[in-house]
C-alpha cells in the first residue's frame, strides 16, 4: 500500500463523530464510539504528514426538516449550541482541524458534509486530491459525503475500520460500503498505512 497513505495533498475527513450518534445521545448509532480510538490513529498520522484534517458536523436549528416532529425518519438530534452536538470528547481533533457545520438548514436534508457547505473549496484552497473518509454513519452521512467526493473528482479511501453503522434494515451498512466501492471508493484500514 505505498504511496497510498496521507501527504499534503491528502485530507482526513471525519464525518459527524458526535455524542448525538454515540451510545448515550439522541441517535446513537450501535457501537459508534468505537470509531473514536481508531480515527485518534489516523489522526496522528495524518498530522505527521502535513495532509489535512476535516471534522464535519450535524448542526441543526431545533425544528429541522429531518425530525419526527417536523415528519422526518429521526428523533430530533445534534441541535447546533447543544451537547448533544458536540464531536466525541474522546476524539483528540488538533486545532488546525477544519470543521464543517451541515445541514443548518431547517428545510434542507444534508446527509453530505458537502453538501450545503465550504467543505470542497476549502479542499481545493489546500490543493487535496485525495480524501480518507471515516466516521458516522456509514449507511448515511459517510456514504453521501463519499458519493459526493466521487462525484467531485476527488479520490477517496474509505476508512472501512472507523465506520459504523445505523442499520435500520438489516444490512443496511453492507449495502452502503458495496455502493461506495462501486462507485470508485477504495477500502483500507489502519494496518494499511501504518505498516
Amino acid at each position: 500500500m505505498a504511496g497510498q497513505g496521507f501527504d499534503t495533498k491528502s485530507a482526513l475527513v471525519i464525518v459527524d463523530v458526535q455524542r448525538g450518534f454515540c451510545p448515550g445521545g439522541s441517535l446513537p448509532v450501535p457501537r459508534g464510539d468505537e470509531v473514536v480510538p481508531v480515527l485518534n490513529a489516523y489522526i496522528e498520522l495524518a498530522q505527521k504528514a502535513g495532509a489535512t484534517i476535516v471534522a464535519s458536523r450535524d448542526w441543526h436549528p431545533p425544528d429541522h426538516i429531518s425530525f419526527r416532529s417536523r415528519g422526518g425518519p429521526w428523533p430530533q438530534h445534534c441541535v447546533r449550541g447543544t451537547p448533544d452536538a458536540e464531536f466525541h470528547p474522546g476524539l483528540r481533533l488538533p486545532p488546525e482541524t477544519i470543521v464543517i457545520s451541515k445541514a443548518q438548514d431547517p428545510d434542507a436534508e444534508a446527509y453530505s458534509a458537502f453538501e450545503g457547505t465550504q467543505l470542497e473549496a476549502k479542499l481545493k484552497e489546500r490543493a487535496v486530491e485525495r480524501l480518507f473518509v471515516g466516521g458516522l454513519a456509514t449507511d448515511y452521512c459517510v456514504k453521501n459525503t463519499v458519493l459526493d467526493a466521487l462525484r467531485l473528482g476527488f479520490e477517496v479511501y474509505l476508512l472501512t475500520d472507523a465506520i459504523r453503522a445505523v442499520d435500520v434494515q438489516p444490512g443496511d451498512g453492507e449495502r452502503a460500503i458495496q455502493q461506495m466501492l462501486a462507485a470508485g471508493a477504495k477500502p483500507i484500514k489502519l494496518q494499511d498505512l501504518s505498516g
